[in-house]
């Protein structure tokens, strides 16, 4: 039989740590979306983040027996400051186990709540791992970060919260999707009530395991997911979560990298609060499903679901956030090598200001530019391109071409025309000691690193581009280094960005 949770998140015991976080009017973005946008701030929990809801109840629900013994948990983030924090208001121990790779300031925020932290192996499954063997050792109760009935409903909380503070009429909310447990919760407690009220979860397009599963009928384990969004960064949906996602959801909504970063942005313009890219996850979600679905006047709620991000993380976001807004185009434009040519150049552009320009000559015929433009809307980017090709200046949209803006931007002025059998990949290294050193032990002596860039964006990967020299005759033996290697990556040598300006 399965929870009765509308009686669950009525009796559940949040406010002990938690507080009724406001919801707000996001004003500026409203009038942008041309529908009403309302931003329920749980980034404003005394650990920024909706986590210690879901914590506390679960703890508080504890045996006296089992308090006195103790918790355990696995978590990098969140999750593992909510338990810490509810540790210390309840005088129970709480262990926290967290991959050697988590940031330092995340390790201490933790501490700094009376967890024990324990480092163990790389990743969160390692983690879990030995957080699952202390618990059998020490005797102590494991609180799962999201698929455990307690922690539903704590996080059902904020829906019930949602409902009080806003009883008018409300057309959808969005809710943030890692293990499922925020999306579980707030479905259950709103559709039980409120059946009227959309409830929409989003995902990252890299990190999408709720949405996979739903669709197969059964939980999908993702090999990989992408870690902007760490804090959702899940290959594996609960099992309780599932069941009710798949029954309660009317639909999950995919992002991308961009998108995040642009509702970051938005967020900011309107709270002067900056969010972690997971606690934005939402608030782009609800953009993405209002122009979809030509949404206009319409009451939309979205969860502002955490802020606990790395501040030099910060320059990434602030990158990207006017691609992911579409409101500036990136362009590879080819001029002819003669006078007055980047004059014609500069005239098409018109009244657009150039938020970014690299030249490098070419040849004595052409030169290659890569500009960056700002523009009102996506329309005009098109329009812009269109333009310059009836002019007789070819001209290339890179404003979805990952690496052109990850790396090409950074790295326009040299081509190695003289080069044989270069290949280019782009990776993502684990941001820890001996990655690179990792990667050189793996990869045949026999071939030449001919480019090498890499980038650091405060997250727990590195952005690595790397050109090599590969003999035909050793590609059998390429594809094993690349799959014995183990690190996320992309085949770039027909990248039309990489042929212009570095090829």
């Amino acid at each position: 039989m399965h929870p009765d949770y509308l009686e669950r998140i009525l009796n559940a015991r949040v406010y002990d740590v938690a507080v009724e976080s406001p919801l707000e009017l996001a004003s500026n973005l409203s009038s942008r979306a041309q529908n009403r946008i309302l931003l329920k701030r749980e980034d404003m929990q005394p650990v920024f983040s909706f986590k210690l809801r879901g914590a506390y109840n679960k703890m508080a629900h504890l045996t006296p027996a089992q308090r006195k013994r103790g918790v355990i948990c696995a978590s990098a983030g969140n999750h593992a400051q909510g338990v810490a924090l509810a540790g210390q208001r309840m005088n129970c121990r709480a262990v926290i186990v967290m991959p050697t790779t988590t940031p330092l300031i995340k390790v201490d925020a933790v501490r700094k709540r009376g967890g024990e932290v324990v480092l163990a192996g790389e990743s969160y499954d390692d983690a879990y791992t030995h957080a699952k063997a202390l618990e059998k050792k020490q005797g102590l109760t494991f609180v799962h970060p999201y698929d455990d009935p307690d922690v539903i409903a704590g996080q059902g909380t904020v829906g019930m919260e949602i409902l009080r503070q806003h009883p008018e009429t409300i057309d959808a909310v969005f809710v943030p999707i890692g293990g499922g447990g925020l999306a579980a919760g707030v479905a259950a407690y709103i559709k039980r009530l409120r059946p009227d009220i959309k409830v929409i979860g989003v995902e990252t397009i890299d990190a999408d395991a709720m949405a996979r599963s739903i669709k197969a009928g059964r939980r999908i384990r993702l090999d990989q997911v992408g870690l902007f969004a760490d804090g959702t960064a899940v290959k594996f949906v609960g099992e309780e979560t599932f069941r009710l996602c798949r029954e309660l959801l009317d639909g999950i909504v995919l992002v991308d990298t961009d998108a995040i970063c642009a509702a970051i942005k938005d967020v900011f313009e309107d709270t002067r609060s900056i969010l972690e890219p997971s606690g934005a996850l939402a608030i782009a979600g609800a953009k993405a499903y209002a122009k979809k679905n030509r949404l206009k006047g319409k009451t939309l709620v979205a969860i502002a679901s955490g802020a606990n991000t790395n501040f030099d993380r910060l320059r990434f976001v602030a990158e990207r956030a006017e691609v992911g807004e579409q409101r500036e185009a990136v362009l590879a434009v080819t001029i002819p090598e003669k006078p007055g040519s980047f004059k014609r150049f500069c005239n098409l552009i018109g009244r657009h200001a150039i938020t970014e320009f690299n030249y490098r000559y070419s040849d004595v015929k052409e030169a290659h530019v890569f500009v960056g433009v700002q523009v009102a809307h996506r329309a005009e980017s098109l329009k812009l391109v269109e333009s310059l090709r009836r002019h007789d200046l070819p001209a290339l949209d890179l404003t979805d071409d990952e690496m052109a803006k990850l790396h090409v931007r950074h790295m326009v002025g040299g081509h190695a025309p003289s080069l044989k059998d270069e290949l280019l990949y782009r990776f993502e290294f684990p941001e820890r000691p001996g990655a690179l050193m990792n990667f050189l032990d793996h990869m045949s002596q026999g071939w030449n690193i001919s480019l090498f860039h890499y980038r650091n964006h405060g997250a727990d990967y590195g952005r690595v581009l790397v050109g090599m020299q590969v003999p035909r005759a050793e590609m059998k033996a390429f594809k094993n280094f690349l799959k014995t290697l183990g690190y996320l990556h992309w085949d770039e040598s027909r990248n039309p960005a990489y042929k212009l300006f570095l090829g």
